[in-house]
Formats: structure tokens, C-alpha cells, sequence
């Protein structure tokens, strides 16, 4: 059964602070596979954490091993710009991801 989680991505030892998010190597090929895993309900939610080099995403998955998987495919991932920093279990208390 599929849980949330809240997945941590950092920048990684490829990424080019002089440019803007979208001026990264390969923005396009990192944005089709981001939007294609939030069309299928991976990736409920996501965006840069401000003041930080970290990224959240809050993702529905079996578990860890998934997450792995799904984001080792990522043309960012293979490219060492954005790493996989942390990932927990997360259960909300206010709101709703319907």
C-alpha cells in the first residue's frame, strides 16, 4: 500500500549556482520527467525549499526502495545535479492530498 513521504533532494557537485533553476544542464529533460511523475501521482507536490539547496517533495510510493528507483531514472539523479539527501514517512495532520 502506498504512504506518503517527504523526500529531500539536494543540490549535487554538477550544479551551476551561477545559473537560475531553469538555466540548469538539461531543465527541459528534468521538467518533462518531474511532470510526467506528478501525472501519474508519484510526486503529489514539490518545489524548492527558499534560502536553502534543497528541494521537497512530498511523494506517494511503497516505500523507499521505490523512491530510489523512480528518481535514479532522473536525467538530474545521473548527472549528480540534484542528490537524494533524506526521505521519511510522512503522515499529515492538516489538510488534504485528494
Amino acid at each position: 500500500m502506498a504512504t506518503l513521504f517527504a523526500v529531500i533532494r539536494s543540490r549535487g557537485p554538477v550544479w551551476n549556482d551561477s545559473l537560475p533553476l531553469e538555466g540548469q544542464q538539461d531543465w527541459d529533460a528534468h521538467a518533462v520527467f518531474m511532470n510526467r511523475l506528478h501525472h501519474e501521482g508519484f510526486v503529489m507536490l514539490g518545489g524548492p525549499l527558499e534560502g536553502t539547496r534543497d528541494v521537497l517533495l512530498i511523494v506517494r510510493a511503497t516505500d523507499e526502495h521505490e523512491i530510489r528507483a523512480r528518481f535514479a531514472a532522473a536525467c538530474w539523479t545521473e548527472k549528480n545535479l540534484l542528490v537524494i539527501s533524506a526521505i521519511h514517512p510522512w503522515t499529515p495532520r492538516l489538510g488534504s492530498l485528494a
